[in-house]
């Protein structure tokens, strides 16, 4: 399985995870700043047209009749001062007609408009259109409202000044973005050129096997410490191969010097062992395809426990044997020399006895063992499907097992509906149960009398799902991460070879293609789910296959 994945480097961390920070608040802190500007220019337009607004309706107040139209003009003609200013337009306040225009001045090249009257309220404060700004004051003499004064005034040079800021504000958030930027490249070179030299003694050392070499110090707190730690795990890792290289040489002298007694030893026993050498071989092949395994291939908890496991028989089928051919020597001796006594022919037969019965046992114990080693690596895949009735086939097992279980007071429930029929393997499933079952009397029920085990079967989405549950003594949380891995047990020395709960775990995800899960509480038992596909068959499928057998 191969997996794309793009790992982040440390320069591009910094420089862009600092460019994206002064990035924000530089555009923050300019948005704010742009924004108060803006504000602060509208502002000032608006507080200038309400100025001039109600200067023009405290000086036209006097003015607002018939009589004095003339000076009004007059009066307003004043305004073609102010620059800003581009319409003013008086109306007046008449009984019954209304609000009627009385007088106006408008900008040169600037057409009159017209006072939105039904807009009196919002326009009582400036407003600020695109290009223009608007206000409308009431004219009020002595208490009384006398008319209106609509003034209209040019917006440009408040939208020029705001084009500027803009631009100018751009121009200092590039600017500042681009020292910022320059500066983390320089913050970058400084933190990440030790990190790249540190990589490079790395690599170099994996390449030569040179632990003579240390790495230098940079000046940098955390850095200096990466770098003594480094230099530590070097100076131990010298030590140790020079300790190893000690040992390998006084190891290639005493195997130089017992090769002789080793090779008179074996010689009795090669043509015995041939099969059993075969089988290790083949061991060995299973152990490198286990390797692949992701979860539970390990090669050296592999190679340890079958070493283990094997050389022990064999060491006390070895010993055994030399100490019949001792025993054979001085009987041949005392024959040839007309010493022999029945005594001695009486004690050579019983030492003969108990060595041929040790030999016997030990290597009986290695068959078994390597037999159980080749059933864990079985290819189950080899098995043809057919179609199951799920309830008779845990029939079927639990009356295979009764012999076994008949002597015994604990008990074994199932709950199964009785009309799943599914296509499936029978022998995987055969050899889970047996295990999963017996798992529980030797180890969960040890020291208990009468037991319970329940086994829930269901079938979810086109899956069958398996809920094996005992109230046994559960398993310790430091043996329950290793439960599925091979030769972990217990009963170490005393029948237990660790390979149970390893081939119920090949049986489910490689002869059924399901997945496997275990959880348990130290003294309250343990729970197994196990889940895989099936083909779901109907009665009618069910009685056509039937027919077709």
């Amino acid at each position: 399985m191969t997996f794309n994945v793009k790992f982040l480097s440390i320069k591009s961390l910094i420089t862009w995870g600092a460019a994206a920070i002064t990035s924000m608040l530089l555009i923050f802190v300019c948005s704010v700043h742009l924004y108060s500007e803006i504000t602060t220019y509208k502002q000032a337009l608006k507080q200038d047209i309400t100025v001039f607004a109600d200067f023009v309706s405290l000086s036209v107040a006097p003015l607002l009749n018939a009589e004095n139209g003339d000076n009004m003009a007059r009066s307003l003609s004043a305004l073609s001062a102010m620059e800003v200013i581009e319409n003013v337009h008086i109306y007046q306040l008449l009984e019954p007609e209304g609000v009627v225009f009385f007088a106006s001045h408008n900008k040169l090249g600037i057409a009159p408009v017209k006072g939105q009257f039904e807009q009196v309220e919002v326009l009582t404060q400036a407003q600020i259109s695109p290009g223009i700004v608007e206000i409308m004051r009431p004219i009020i003499e002595q208490g009384n409202l006398l008319g209106y004064v609509y003034l209209r005034g040019s917006a440009v040079s408040v939208e020029t000044l705001i084009d500027n800021a803009i631009y100018r504000t751009l121009a200092i958030l590039f600017s500042c973005l681009i020292i910022c930027f320059l500066l983390v490249q320089q913050l970058e070179r400084r933190l990440t050129a030790p990190l790249h030299a540190l990589i490079n003694l790395v690599q170099r050392i994996t390449r030569q096997r040179d632990f003579t070499s240390r790495a230098e110090h940079y000046g940098i707190k955390e850095l200096d410490n990466l770098s003594s730690a480094f230099n530590g795990m070097l100076q131990r890792t010298q030590e140790h191969m020079e300790q190893q290289h000690k040992a390998e040489s006084e190891q290639a002298r005493l195997n130089a010097s017992l090769e002789v007694k080793v090779y008179q030893r074996t010689t009795a026993l090669k043509e015995a062992n041939g099969e059993l050498i075969q089988t290790l071989e083949q061991l060995h092949q299973f152990q490198r395809q286990m390797v692949q395994n992701e979860k539970m291939a390990s090669l050296g908890d592999m190679v340890a426990g079958v070493a283990h496991e094997v050389n022990t028989p064999i060491g006390l089928g070895i010993t055994a044997s030399s100490m019949m051919l001792d025993r054979l020597r001085d009987m041949r001796s005392a024959f040839e020399g007309k010493g022999l006594k029945a005594s001695m022919l009486s004690t050579f037969i019983v030492e003969g006895e108990e060595n041929l019965n040790i030999i016997y046992h030990n290597l009986q114990r290695s068959v078994e063992l390597i037999s159980s080693f080749k059933q864990v690596a079985v290819d189950q895949s080899t098995e043809t499907s057919r179609i199951l009735l799920i309830s008779g086939l845990m029939d079927d097992i639990l009356m295979s097992m009764r012999p076994k279980l008949k002597k015994l007071k604990h008990q074994i429930k199932v709950s199964c509906p009785d009309t799943l029929m599914v296509e499936c393997k029978s022998g995987p499933i055969n050899q889970i149960m047996n295990n999963l079952i017996m798992n529980s009397i030797i180890h969960g029920f040890e020291s208990i009398v009468s037991g319970e085990i329940r086994i829930d079967i269901s079938l979810v989405d086109s899956h069958i799902n398996i809920e094996f549950t005992d109230n046994g003594q559960g398993i310790p949380e430091s043996l329950g991460k290793r439960i599925f891995d091979p030769f972990v047990t217990t009963k170490r020395g005393q029948g237990g070879s660790g390979l149970g709960m390893h081939l119920v775990y090949n049986l489910v995800t490689q002869a059924l293609d399901g997945t496997i899960s275990m959880a348990s509480v130290e003294g309250q038992g343990v729970t197994f789910n196990i889940s895989f596909p099936v083909k779901v068959i109907d009665s009618v499928s069910a009685k056509v296959a039937r027919e077709a057998d």
